[in-house]
């Protein structure tokens, strides 16, 4: 099969109805020099004209800076390869008797190929001679610049809408719903919302409702008065009250049970709440931030998720891209946590040292199949995924993918991005009573005791899943761990939260929940 037959969806809408004209880019993936991962060259492709693509040009810039300079790798040949405008929106690569080895999309090219518009869409990933990848694309420059980063990383144009959107409402009290899908950093910018608000001084309170039972949350969330039930030996405030004057971000919002959906509803229009055991209401000054992966639309119209509700938190709504859909931030994501992971085991030196003679430390080929990987847990996964290679190469001088990670990435490819925002489909859900010791073990496991992750493989709510897990007495909560046997821990890994919580088996999330309680540092 030729490049140009390469089956793709096509695209949803064009990207010309955002107001701007789509330009070419080449995105550095994959470079010797890893710090020079991110950057990019675009070109507007016009009729009779091409871009030119070799050692000298054109110029890659990272997207903060206006300056530039070419890949400047010794082993890509001084003699261009040509890149021209194809029929129906694709682009031509003109080999050109260019002496640079170049595969496209895994198929080294040995004459000129043609990639149409929806194949471009999606990202073209081309490895050059071996050493540099770079992902080709449609860009479209943004109509104005965030005005600050939000601690968010990456510069594909959905991330720049998505800082967008946060400087545009977070100085606004109005809630506001982060949607999309597991992994795709909703609680990161709910703390960005809170951090550049006008309560940033003030608590920001977050909460995993599919983490709580149904028969606490309410005096969870709302708080309870001493004796109103039975184990009720003293008041306690709720997450509400902790929040006053701040803001309490709502994580899993989908997974809260009817009951609760009425007492947040009259919370949310009234700014009152009543503890457990109150006759009176108590007034709280809180800013919400919920997030949900769920379609909650379709939730409404079967009656699990209250309209109203819906619609009160969902005055704003910012949608979280999955990771398969900003492609061209796959490098930067990886480069940024391979950066972190790097200084954790003293090898820094790999991004601040290049050697531009010896064979790159982040191959090519492997970055292109990064590219070309699906992401279904989106960054939470690639983070995960930088990790475990980067401990799997210590000490190499080139990373290489083991069993483990061989086997992700033989994976089906990464499709089109589709711009259908009407939110996920969701599997039809099991009964727990299906679900037995050793098949809930197994989905712990295999999703590294992520209850969201875990939830959907199994294909339970979480606060069913919460109740298997306390009902199977091989499972540990992070509640019931030691402040001793959390400080051993802390030490054999060297305070990494994620390892700490893969090596007691229990929630990352849990487990800092856990440690902040107990006064430790993580």
């Amino acid at each position: 099969m030729s490049i140009s037959e390469i089956p793709t969806k096509a695209p949803a809408r064009s990207r010309e109805s955002a107001g701007s004209v789509p330009n070419l880019a080449l995105t550095i993936v994959a470079h010797p020099d890893l710090r020079r991962v991110g950057e990019r060259a675009t070109f507007p492709l016009i009729r009779g004209r091409a871009m030119e693509l070799s050692r000298n040009a054109p110029d890659f810039s990272p997207p903060e800076k206006v300056w530039g300079q070419p890949l400047r790798d010794a082993y890509i040949s001084r003699r261009p390869l040509l890149l021209e405008p194809a029929s129906e929106g694709g682009v031509r690569l003109r080999l050109s008797g260019s002496g640079t080895i170049v595969v496209a999309q895994g198929q080294t090219l040995v004459e000129d190929a043609v990639f149409d518009g929806a194949t471009l869409k999606a990202g073209v990933a081309l490895e050059l001679s071996e050493r540099i990848t770079l992902l080709m694309h449609w860009f479209t420059p943004p109509r104005e610049t965030p005005p600050e980063r939000h601690g968010l990383v990456g510069d594909s144009e959905d991330v720049a809408r998505v800082r967008m959107e946060i400087s545009r409402v977070s100085d606004l009290d109005a809630p506001v719903l982060l949607r999309g899908e597991s992994g795709t950093g909703k609680e990161l910018a709910a703390r960005a919302i809170h951090a550049s608000s006008r309560r940033k001084d003030m608590p920001l309170v977050s909460v995993n409702l599919g983490a709580i039972p149904s028969t606490l949350a309410a005096a969870e969330l709302f708080g309870s008065l001493k004796g109103a039930f039975t184990g009720a030996v003293a008041s306690r405030a709720g997450y509400f009250r902790a929040a006053h004057g701040g803001t309490l971000f709502l994580d899993e919002v989908g997974e809260t049970s009817p009951e609760i959906q009425v007492m947040l509803l009259r919370a949310v229009e009234s700014g009152e709440i009543y503890p457990v055991g109150a006759e009176n209401p108590l007034k709280v000054d809180v800013r919400l931030i919920a997030a949900t992966d769920s379609n909650l639309e379709a939730r409404a119209q079967t009656g699990d998720f209250k309209a109203p509700l819906l619609h009160r938190l969902s005055s704003y709504e910012i949608w979280m891209p999955p990771l398969r859909e900003r492609r061209d931030d796959i490098g930067r994501l990886f480069a940024h946590f391979a950066a972190r992971d790097l200084a954790s085991i003293d090898e820094s030196f790999r991004i601040t040292q290049p050697n531009s003679d010896a064979p790159p430390w982040f191959p090519a080929r492997l970055a292109a199949r990064l590219v070309g990987y699906r992401w279904p847990g989106n960054v939470r996964e690639l983070r995960n995924f930088t990790r475990q290679l980067i401990i799997d190469c210590r000490g190499q001088d080139q990373l290489e993918a083991g069993p483990r990670l061989e086997r992700l990435l033989a994976g089906p490819p990464a499709e089109a991005p589709q711009e259908d925002h009407t939110g996920p489909q969701e599997p039809q859900r099991r009964k727990p009573a299906e679900i037995s010791e050793q098949e809930l073990l197994a989905a712990l496991q295999a999703n590294q005791w992520n209850l969201a992750a875990t939830s959907k493989q199994l294909r339970i709510s979480r606060p069913s899943l919460y109740d298997l897990m306390r009902e199977c007495g091989q499972v540990r909560f992070a509640e019931d761990l030691s402040g001793d046997e959390i400080e051993r821990c802390a030490r054999d890994c060297d305070r990494d939260v994620e390892l700490m919580a893969a090596k007691l088996q229990v929630s990352t999330r849990a487990l800092r929940r856990r440690m902040n309680k107990l006064g430790l540092d993580c």
